[in-house]
């Protein structure tokens, strides 16, 4: 497939998204940037959010681990819809009761400054491993089927990185969460189409009907989707439990997920969008899962090698999905296939400016209360910020490369999952007890827990046991910061 053809997708992709950006960004002002004047439509900010949750790490990953988890990860996204439930009936309510534009000022109201700092350190820190680890590897995709390509001009990986991240600049420094709403929807139907349109296009290869490949799929071993070993990560109770939390986390105390939730018209549209929301995952993730199986029934069907690593002979799962879309299934597939990552990976790394910066807008340097500043200086510092941190996101994954070792970078993914258990301690013991703390503690113990849960995993746990710690970690990890918040209370009310 011709590398011009897909730069040429690409880029009519992104016209796309600097129209969007232009019309929505018109008169934007310091409220439209960071909560959309309170009038996003709730089925847009639904939508768009499935591309937010889904990332170009997750379009790859998902359907090819099923060759070695079957429909496992179906058990975690279950959990996640009760854990949507639990953000709209428990959270929401209070973050609109409280008009919040970072959800970390809750942290400061009921602890104090230096909690709030802490909440919001935790997700920055959090965001930009997580952001940049997840662009360098769909980046990395990106690089190798398409700029690697093209034999007569040699374009470097640092610089197709730089001009990603100026392209996302382009279309969010200016209108901050207005746009984003439309363009996240905008990107989320590619999203959406990229998968089934796979789908439709393996079934076509394959000569079988709609109802031939719906019975394949549910009578395939790759399909078995309830897993009852409790000594294993993949069982049931570990998962679903998991699947909760982490939603509860890693959702609905993340900035980056919630402040489109905070942009629309109230509380109950709000509602609305996380009920549907939640809804529309689980069906997107049963399409992603259905998705591998076909894959590796079309590679069976076909005689095609999978991609095996030379020195392990296990199969690169990450490389199922492009090897057979970009090289096997024809130009169209190829094209539907880049589509659909390029706005998986934006989509779920582009809102990531916006939400860094008005963390670090509101929670760190409180620039929204310097009553010193005119708007025109608030809106010159927050544009500074946005840049700054396209620019921390870019160094980040330029140390990546460097380093050139994937396993890093999935030590670094691991490690931010880390920091979600924090905040999940902090907000439990905000909103289910009458607990005050020592203020300037706080941050000691929420740096300790989580060093506690990686030695407690790795260390005790893992060479002693027949036990494997999964999706339960980020419990393990809250329960440890709530145990130490105790040392630290202040008095009771």
């Amino acid at each position: 497939m011709s590398p011009i053809l897909i730069i040429s997708c690409i880029g009519l992709y992104f016209g796309g998204l600097l129209l969007i950006a232009y019309l929505t960004s018109k008169n934007s002002t310091a409220d439209s940037y960071f909560s959309g004047n309170h009038a996003s439509p709730w089925y847009a900010v639904a939508f768009g959010m499935i591309g937010d949750s889904l990332s170009g790490v997750t379009y790859i990953s998902v359907p090819g681990k099923v060759g070695g988890a079957n429909f496992s990860y179906l058990q975690l996204v279950l959990g996640y819809f009760v854990g949507y439930f639990i953000i709209s009936k428990v959270l929401l309510p209070i973050y609109y009761k409280m008009n919040l534009i970072s959800i970390y000022t809750y942290l400061e109201t009921r602890f104090g400054k230096h909690t709030q700092k802490t909440g919001a350190f935790f997700f920055i820190l959090s965001r930009i491993l997580g952001a940049s680890g997840r662009l360098y590897l769909a980046a990395g995709v990106i690089q190798f089927f398409v700029f690697d390509q093209i034999q007569s001009v040699h374009v470097p990986f640092w610089l197709s990185v730089s001009v990603i991240l100026v392209l996302m600049l382009l279309y969010t420094y200016k209108g901050g969460i207005k746009t984003l709403v439309w363009t996240d929807t905008f990107q989320s139907l590619f999203l959406v189409l990229g998968v089934v349109v796979s789908i439709a296009i393996i079934i076509d290869k394959m000569d079988i009907g709609f109802g031939q490949a719906v019975s394949n799929i549910a009578n395939s071993e790759y399909s078995k989707t309830f897993f009852w070993d409790w000594h294993k990560s993949n069982f049931f109770v570990k998962e679903f439990i998991g699947g909760v939390f982490i939603a509860v986390a890693m959702t609905g105390l993340d900035q980056n997920m919630m402040q489109k939730n905070l942009s629309c018209k109230s509380l109950g549209e709000a509602q609305k969008n996380i009920f549907w929301f939640s809804i529309v995952m689980v069906i997107v993730n049963i399409f992603f899962l259905s998705l591998g199986v076909l894959l590796y029934q079309y590679y069976a069907h076909s005689l095609i090698d999978l991609p095996i690593n030379a020195e392990t002979g296990k199969v690169i799962t990450d490389k199922v999905f492009p090897n057979l879309a970009l090289n096997h299934l024809g130009v169209f597939a190829g094209l539907i296939f880049i589509i659909g990552l390029t706005a998986a990976t934006f989509s779920s790394a582009d809102s990531v400016l916006t939400t860094l910066t008005t963390s670090t807008y509101v929670d760190m340097l409180e620039y929204d209360r310097n009553t010193k500043l005119s708007e025109k200086q608030k809106t010159k510092r927050r544009t500074y910020i946005h840049i700054g941190f396209a620019f921390i996101l870019w160094l980040v994954i330029i140390v990546f490369d460097i380093l050139n070792q994937r396993a890093i970078i999935d030590t670094i993914l691991m490690l931010a999952g880390y920091t979600y258990g924090p905040l999940l301690g902090l907000f439990a013991i905000g909103l289910f007890t009458k607990l005050k703390l020592n203020d300037k503690l706080v941050p000691i113990i929420c740096v300790i827990a989580p060093v506690i849960t990686y030695v407690l995993a790795n260390y005790v746990v893992k060479p002693m046991t027949t036990y494997e710690i999964g999706n339960e970690l980020i419990i393990i990890n809250a329960g440890i910061t709530m145990l130490g918040l105790m040392f630290v209370i202040r008095k009771k009310v």
